[in-house]
């Protein structure tokens, strides 16, 4: 049975009409065939429906919305570029729901290059704003698979994460300042610039991973760093899993901790990416159990970081450690291998029905972290292909499962949640997270039941209550009910 259009109150349209004159006719969409794709989340998971979207250009705007909002009660959904996957900028099925879109506010407000900052809005294209760095001469760390369409109060509202955390840090290591609209319609003005500022509580941080459930960040000042002149890569196959940790500590200290990324890929990975992705190239001849992507950035062009990694790599073949290696010797070649990296995933999807996790555990854990949850699933489902990958060099694994090659797809996800379950527990056992740069969503929400205690449960609903009594921001989301 088709589920009945919601019919808003008298308050309610009243203040959806005062939200659309505040916006004008560019600042508001309500038209179904320009809403549906911002309805349903990047992993088509959650799909749900609407009062409408609005597009704000400035933070006024957005404060505008959020006082009218408030005093009629209407729930709000924050989203970026919609390419979270824990389903946390996907509205409910209601329909009492009001999108707010910040795509239109993209400005960069401000690059200081001496203070080594920039100023910049909401809806800026993460990867534009690697670019605008650049041109600086300067680097804006941040990096993942979506960084063409994320949006960059995205990426500090869930607190992302990507390739080069290992040198650089989380999202949340990267702002020195927020702008932020809360959920009354009030500014709170934070885009301070300054390293060193000891007077008090560090607001920023309330709403850097708070998904939205807290207020709006519409504005941040974000650190930069000196652009690397160089940067050397290798793709190389190691003996065995703790190969992968002791290689990345010789790593860390023969590049003196200028190590970028660590990427962990099973060689197999490799093979259904040539398989599956048009221009993935597997550069090895033979299929080895474990590879990493290293990179080491030089801050000159006299090729110091070549020759480190050259260094490293002649011990560990010497010790047994790497068997092995690839080198790029252009650009060119280096992309290619990069891609390789980002043609995993999709490869993984080609191969049938998958379970994803997003689990971190200390980095010295990881291999025992792999060995177990392996064992796990498997005496759970006989069959069942594992397809770990990711950010060894933080201990990020996205631990990922393919179905059976004789179970069909819809058996296999009927126990989405058992599977998803023992994973996690394997993580927690070894002092982890489950969610390491994905933030919580609605995926992970009742997850969070098992992860926190009593005490962390409480502080958060309590900061929530602080922040949003009416518990009008992204319900849902992020807090699991009481």
């Amino acid at each position: 049975m088709t589920e009945m259009p919601y019919t808003p109150t008298d308050v309610e349209r009243d203040a959806l009409s005062r939200i659309r004159t505040c916006l004008g006719p560019k600042g508001w969409v309500d038209d179904a065939e320009t809403l549906t794709p911002w309805l349903i989340d990047s992993r088509r998971v959650y799909e749900g429906r609407c009062l409408g979207m609005a597009r704000p250009a400035n933070t006024q705007e957005v404060a505008e919305i959020l006082a009218i909002a408030y005093k009629a009660g209407l729930q709000i959904v924050p989203q970026g570029g919609n390419t979270g996957r824990v389903g946390g900028a996907t509205p409910d099925t209601t329909g009492r729901q009001l999108l707010l879109n910040l795509g239109r506010m993209n400005s960069v407000r401000d690059v200081d290059a001496a203070n080594y900052t920039m100023t910049v809005e909401a809806g800026c294209i993460l990867k534009d704003l690697q670019g605008v760095a650049e041109q600086a001469d300067r680097l804006f760390p941040l990096s993942l698979g979506a960084e063409g369409s994320c949006q960059i109060g995205g990426n500090l509202a869930s607190n992302a994460g990507g390739i080069n955390v290992v040198r650089y840090g989380n999202a949340r290591d990267l702002v020195l300042g927020l702008e932020v609209v809360l959920p009354d319609g009030r500014i709170w003005s934070g885009l301070r610039r300054l390293r060193k500022d000891n007077t008090g509580y560090d607001l920023k941080q309330i709403f850097l991973g708070s998904e939205g459930t807290l207020g709006i960040i519409t504005a941040a000042v974000l650190k930069l760093f000196p652009l690397p002149k160089e940067r050397a890569t290798a793709l190389v196959a190691i003996a065995d899993l703790d190969t992968a940790v002791t290689l990345l500590e010789r790593a860390r200290s023969a590049s003196g901790d200028a190590l970028m990324s660590f990427e962990l890929m099973p060689g197999f990975a490799l093979d259904w990416a040539e398989k599956y992705v048009e221009g993935a190239k597997q550069p090895f001849d033979t299929t080895y159990d474990w590879t990493i992507l290293m990179e080491i950035g030089g801050p000159r062009t006299d090729g110091a970081a070549r020759i480190a990694l050259e260094s490293l790599l002649e011990s560990a073949f010497e010790d047994g450690l790497v068997i092995d290696a690839v080198l790029p010797q252009s650009e060119d070649q280096r992309a290619q291998i990069w891609f390789l990296r980002e043609a995993i995933v999709e490869a993984q999807v080609r191969e049938g029905a998958q379970v994803k996790h997003d689990v971190s555990v200390p980095v010295s854990q990881v291999p025992r972290f792999i060995r177990e949850a392996n064992a796990a699933v498997e005496e759970m489902m006989p069959g069942i292909r594992p397809y770990p990958f990711g950010h060894v060099g933080d201990g990020n694994i996205h631990y990922n499962l393919s179905q059976p090659i004789d179970m069909p797809a819809r058996e296999f996800l009927g126990r989405y949640a058992e599977l998803q379950h023992r994973v996690h527990d394997v993580a927690l056992s070894l002092d982890g997270s489950i969610s390491a740069e994905h933030g919580i969503g609605r995926s992970k929400r009742d997850e969070l039941l098992r992860c926190k205690s009593a005490v962390e449960l409480d502080m958060m609903r309590s900061l929530k209550t602080l922040f949003d009594p009416k518990g009008l921001m992204n319900p849902g989301k992020t807090i699991p009910d009481a």
